[in-house]
This record gives C-alpha cells, structure tokens and sequence, in this order.
C-alpha cells in the first residue's frame, strides 16, 4: 500500500521532494553507457518497506470493519421461529404473571401496587430477550445483536438520540392542537385552567397568572430530564422489542418486521388495557386500539433503531413519549382532564394516529427506510448500502 507523502523507488520509500536515487548501471566493454532496465510493472517494495508497512498502525475504520467481519452475522438469515416463540410466550406470560394481583385483588388499576406492578412489567421484554439470546439462539455478539453497542459512530447515535428527545414531546404536542381542532378535547393555553386545578387540588392554593406560567414554563424546560427518567423504564421494553424481535424478524422484509413486532408489542399490552388502562375499555376492542396504536409508533421507533444500528434512540423515543403524553395534560382544560374520553385528542387517539401515519409518509417519502446502518460504521465506510 503506498503512503500519499512518499514516492516508489526500486528499493525503498523516498520522501516526496527529494530525488528518488536511480539505479547504478555499469558501462559496457567499449565505454558506452549501458541500456536502460525495462520498465516494471509496479514499484517493488523492498524489505524494509515491508517492515516499515507492517509497523503502520490500523486505522479506526479498518479496524471496525475487521471486527465487523469476524462477528458476521449479526443478524440471521431466516427468522428463528422458535427463538421467536420462546421470547413472546415468556414476555407475555410474565406480564400476566407480574399484572395477576390487579386481576386477583378485584382493584384492578387502583390497587396501590399498580405503580411498581406497571414498572415490573416493562421489564419482562428484557427478560424474554435475555433468556433466549443467552439458551435458545446465541449470537456470535450478544451487544451487536441487541443494539447495545457499539456507539460509534458516535455522532448518528446521539444524534438521532437528540431527535428523539425533541421529535416525540413536539409529536405530542402537535396531537393536542390537532385534537382541540377536531373537538376531541379543550386546550387552555392562556389561562392554564388546567394547571390552576392541579395545583389547587395538589395544596398549592389559588396562583397568579403569573406564577402558573412560571410553573408551565418550569415543566417544558425540565420535560428532557423528565424523558431520561422515563427511558430507564423504557429500556426494559425497548431491549426486548427493538433490541431483540425487530433484528430477528427482519428476514421477513423491513415493513413486515416493523409491524409484526409492534402488533406483539401491543397485544403485551393486555393484562392493563384490558382493565381500562389508556383507552378506559375493558374489552377487545381496546385492545385492538392499543395494537394499532403500537404498530404506527412500533414504526417510528423502529426506523430510529434500523437507521442507527442501536437501540439507545429507540429507548429515548419510548421514554419521550412516556413523559410527554402527561407532562402536555397541564395544558388541557379542567373538563378535559375529567373527561375520560379526552385521551382521544392526545397522541394515543386519532389525532396521533394522523400525525404518526404523517411522519411514516414522510420518511417514505424521502427514501429513509432504506438507509439501514451497520453497527459500528458510517454509511461512507460501508463498501455497498444494506437494504
């Protein structure tokens, strides 16, 4: 491999501005300068050069592409249809075996559990993964496989991490306006009623507008450390959907993967949308809300995990809107907050299904479903696109 700052010599490296030294040629027997050698086919590299290559130290990009080479595959080549079964009947079996004492106690969403119940179930999906990865299919590189690492590079992992952070809350958000125009739910943006009565009801007492401002103002600005909170509930579910089902169902193509694994993700959902959790219906077809639901966002969210090669956005995105669909509720009306229906004006009701089918288009559109990234490497580093 030549160096761009030498110049080939027949016996070595010279540095580039000085003369290469030329060959020694010996007269001939009668005093005339001896002929030219023939012309190489390329410059020959002596020993030492060889030595002095070898010593040269593996680039970053050379040595992640070596690495990837010696943990290939990291995804399968047909989906692990048993891995797959193991992983779904584990984590939602053990949901409905964490959510029994809601159904057992005849509470259901009151019982004063319900808090640390909800919280155990999230990590049931981690579990599942864990169980497989570590007794059913092993992969060659268990982090790989499951997103986890490696960061690098570093810059597309943060960065679709920080679009995650700001996309999901604005998403929320945008739901809540476009409800207030459908008339699925009542906004009070100038005089924060909504606020007025949370605080009022939490012992506050009576405050200005002024100072409901201040406090609005004071959970914007404090939401993104409200999302990294949340995310750390996240990850329990992430590293199993994301982390783990969405790689192995990718051999069924990118959008059958994508729907599939949001579809388990939403029927996981059962044990507490059946008790009126989200949606307040007890039936099937809350459920069937909730699996629709998850199958737009499961997109989302998934796009963020194949375009990074990582999980960690998809556990941001899933934290942000964890945070977001609450903390936004201080800007609804007194009535609204009341109104059970009123979820339907929010992210999780029509409104949001509207602007996440938007945004799905829109990254249709624009060809970015395709950019699948590769763990480790920068799309210029990689020799041909992964589709």
């Amino acid at each position: 491999m030549q160096r761009p700052d030498d110049t080939p010599t027949e016996g070595g490296w010279a540095p580039i501005g000085q003369p290469a030294p030329g060959p020694i040629r010996t007269p001939l027997a009668d005093g005339s300068p001896a002929p030219a050698p023939a012309p190489t086919a390329g410059p020959v590299i002596g020993a030492a050069g060889r030595a002095v290559l070898a010593q040269q130290p593996e680039s970053a990009a050379d040595r992640q592409r070596r690495r990837n080479r010696e943990l290939a595959p990291i995804l399968p080549a047909r989906v692990p249809w048993v891995a797959v079964t193991v992983f779904t009947v584990l984590a939602v079996g053990l949901a409905w075996l964490i959510a029994a004492p809601l159904w057992l106690s005849g509470e259901g969403l009151a019982n004063p559990w319900f808090q640390l119940i909800a919280l155990g179930m999230m990590y049931t999906p981690t579990i599942a993964a864990l169980v497989v990865v570590l007794f059913v299919a092993r992969p060659r590189s268990i982090p790989r496989l499951l997103g986890l690492a490696p960061l690098r590079p570093l810059g597309r992992t943060l960065g679709l991490c920080a679009a995650a952070l700001v996309g999901f809350p604005v998403l929320a958000f945008c739901s809540m306006l476009l409800g207030q125009a459908m008339g699925l739910i009542e906004l009070d943006l100038v005089g924060l009623s909504g606020l007025a009565a949370i605080m009022t009801a939490s012992g506050a007492g009576e405050l200005g507008r002024d100072d409901l401002t201040t406090v609005a103002l004071v959970q914007l600005l404090t939401l993104p450390l409200g999302v990294l909170v949340a995310s750390l509930s996240a990850f329990g579910e992430e590293l199993g959907w994301r982390g783990w089902l969405l790689p192995n169902l990718l051999p069924l193509g990118t959008w059958p993967a994508l729907l599939l694994s949001g579809a388990i993700w939403g029927v996981w959902h059962a044990p507490l949308i059946l008790l009126g959790y989200n949606y307040q219906r007890t039936d099937v077809l809350g459920l069937l809300l909730m699996v629709g639901w998850c199958m737009l966002l499961g997109v989302l969210i998934g796009w963020l995990r194949l375009r990074s090669a990582s999980v960690w956005p998809a556990v941001i995105a899933h934290g942000a809107v964890n945070a977001a669909v609450g903390a936004l509720l201080l800007f609804a009306s007194p009535t609204s907050m009341q109104d059970t229906g009123s979820v339907f004006g929010t992210l999780l009701g029509w409104p949001g299904w509207i602007l996440l089918a938007a945004t799905t288009l829109i990254l249709v559109v624009t060809g970015q479903f395709g950019n699948r990234a590769v763990p480790g490497l920068r799309g210029s580093e990689v020799a041909s696109p992964v589709s």
